[in-house]
């Protein structure tokens, strides 16, 4: 069998002792805060982002990892894989998916670079399952084809705690948030073809809590959804309720509480709730 290389960027959510179990090789986002600059689950873990995200949200960014990174990878990796598969953060949301095709180029390395249109918990599971096709002992080529349709499968829901997060980093407007706020709406964005659009918007939080329990409750009764992640910027307590809830209605669903990953919970703010599913 041909030995694959599995590469990512940090937006992949996955655990660190998955990452170090199956030697998957994950380049940094790196997060600005308070004019420092710190390496995604190297200077900071995402937990430790979202404590000072609630302290210094003003100003506050994302940036994908700087370009000589992806090239000494792809330098190293040729030696020691024959092929690689690269899953990446939506590429209208971030460059390392057209940084991973330059570099795997320029260091002539056969690597098939994926664009997952998504991030967090969706892109991790796009991993997962191509490390147990691996294992089930399926062709490179099988694995690719699969993978490649995984990104139409995924869905991501996001919920912010509040509009200020959203204004700060110039996706609402200051009058946009004025109202919004008087009249107590929640947005709902969602990914649609690797962009955040606004999904809904909706009178009260609890409303809003419903209509995302109501996406989920539509996507189980399809016999769509086996596993679901629910995604937190420092809001671990309220996942861990949404959590419980969800474990009385659907016995069988598999459900996964994790951060959000910086490069989303920076834009949309401390507190904010997300749901994500690869659709069976």
């Amino acid at each position: 069998m041909k030995k694959i290389a599995w590469i990512t960027d940090s937006t992949c959510g996955l655990s660190q002792d998955f990452i170090k179990k199956h030697n998957i090789h994950v380049l940094p986002m790196v997060v600005n805060i308070n004019n420092i600059s710190y390496r995604e689950d190297i200077d900071i873990t995402k937990d430790e982002v979202y404590t000072l995200l609630k302290q210094h949200g003003e100003g506050a960014k994302t940036s994908q990892p700087p370009y000589g990174e992806f090239v000494e990878l792809y330098k190293k990796l040729k030696t020691e894989y024959d092929y690689g598969i690269a899953i990446h953060a939506s590429s209208a949301l971030t460059g390392t998916y057209q940084s991973s095709i330059s570099a795997s180029e320029m260091q002539e390395f056969p690597v098939e670079v994926i664009d997952s249109k998504i991030g967090s918990y969706a892109l991790g599971r796009m991993i997962s399952k191509g490390l147990k096709m691996e294992q089930e002992g399926k062709t490179y080529e099988e694995i690719v084809k699969k993978i490649k349709l995984l990104p139409n499968l995924a869905e991501m829901f996001l919920l912010p705690q509040s509009l200020e997060q959203l204004k700060r980093s110039g996706r609402v407007s200051t009058t946009q948030t004025v109202f919004a706020n008087l009249l107590n709406i929640n947005l709902i964005l969602k990914f649609e073809n690797g962009k955040v659009v606004v999904e809904d918007k909706i009178r009260s939080k609890k409303k809003a809590i419903r209509h995302l329990f109501q996406k989920i409750e539509d996507t189980y009764q399809r016999g769509e959804l086996k596993e679901l992640g629910i995604m937190h910027a420092g809001a671990l307590e309220q996942a861990q309720q949404w959590k419980e809830e969800l474990k009385n209605l659907y016995e069988h669903l598999k459900i996964k509480v994790e951060p959000l990953v910086p490069v989303a919970g920076v834009h949309t703010g401390y507190g904010t709730m997300a749901i994500a599913w690869l659709k069976e």
